[in-house]
């Protein structure tokens, strides 16, 4: 399957929501500790296993995260490690771009979330502890949602409610919002250890997984959640990031510094149904394409981005 190399250590990669072979991938110089950044948008090749590469945008500033626009195909955000957001146009060319920064955090970006029902509004979390909403044709934040005592690593919208969102953070706790309300609508105190990333599932809107820095994934039921659903043991180190299936209810994928990327069935008892050891780094963004069923991507400090078709060798030619 093909494999994509990058400058600098992958952070993030997001399968296009408009083009079933088009990715954006965020990456950032020296682990992302100090140095440039670089968003790729690249293009699978329908005549065999190659990636192409569309566009480049380089940042002065290490990029964590990127989210393609719901409602503009060519248009995707990016997070970057000075607390700013780069809106890209792919249709333009790179010095027209980036066509807006947004900046009010007071510290790194880490997460973003395009609203996938409204889709005219995204998130960020923030190492400053906070989350903001934005719109793309507003230079401000519509609002910002602090309550979490460390830094927010992750957010997810519903899928189902175009309010509702629930944010990840390093305070062990995921907190439920709903934009209507002052405050969050829900504290679940997930983990012992920091909760790097959340998801909702896409066929129950109460379901939610988190994952965390004590090597495990929880599932939970947001109407009842003194008691995970399930647990899914299996890392051997923290769990970067997770991501539920587009196209099916039980399945979610998992990527850690173990530098495994793992796919689970949480509703059966071996839940662990396929393991992928392909990144000699940090594995740290995973993702599922949302037109292509069964079709996964993931990128490391390896400097490489794999995508590959569900139950393949990411490694096979």
């Amino acid at each position: 399957m093909p494999v994509f190399k990058t400058p600098f250590n992958g952070y993030s990669v997001r399968f296009s929501p408009f083009y079933e072979s088009r990715l954006a991938v965020a990456t950032a110089q020296n682990f992302g500790i100090l140095g440039n950044g670089r968003v790729h948008v690249i293009d699978l090749a329908s005549s065999g296993p190659v990636i192409n590469e569309l566009i480049a945008f380089d940042t002065a500033d290490g990029v964590y995260d990127v989210a393609w626009s719901e409602s503009h195909d060519s248009v995707l955000v990016a997070a970057v490690a000075d607390g700013s957001m780069k809106v890209y146009d792919t249709a333009l060319p790179p010095q027209a771009n980036p066509v807006r920064s947004l900046k009010e955090h007071a510290r790194e970006v880490h997460g973003l979330d395009y609203n996938p029902t409204r889709r005219d509004s995204f998130l960020s979390a923030s190492w400053d502890d906070s989350v903001k909403l934005w719109t793309l044709d507003r230079p401000a934040s519509l609002r910002t949602f602090r309550e979490h005592a460390y830094c927010v690593y992750s957010v997810a919208w519903n899928p189902k409610h175009a309010d509702v969102f629930a944010s990840a953070s390093g305070d062990c706790t995921v907190r439920i919002w709903d934009v209507r309300e002052p405050g969050s609508t829900m504290i679940i105190p997930g983990h012992e250890h920091e909760i790097l990333s959340c998801d909702w599932n896409k066929y129950d809107e109460c379901l939610i997984a988190t994952a965390s820095v004590d090597k495990s994934i929880k599932i939970w039921d947001v109407r009842n959640y003194r008691v995970p659903v399930s647990v899914l043991n299996g890392h051997g180190y923290a769990v970067r990031k997770i991501k539920f299936s587009p196209h099916r209810r039980n399945l979610l994928v998992s990527c850690s510094y173990d530098m495994t990327v793992c796919l689970w069935d949480f509703m059966v008892e071996d839940a662990l149904v396929g393991r992928y050891d392909h990144h000699t780094e940090f594995a740290v963004g995973v993702d599922l394409s949302v037109l292509v069923d069964g079709l996964m991507a993931s990128t490391g400090w390896d400097e490489l981005v794999y995508v590959w078709q569900q139950g393949m060798d990411p490694r096979a030619a």
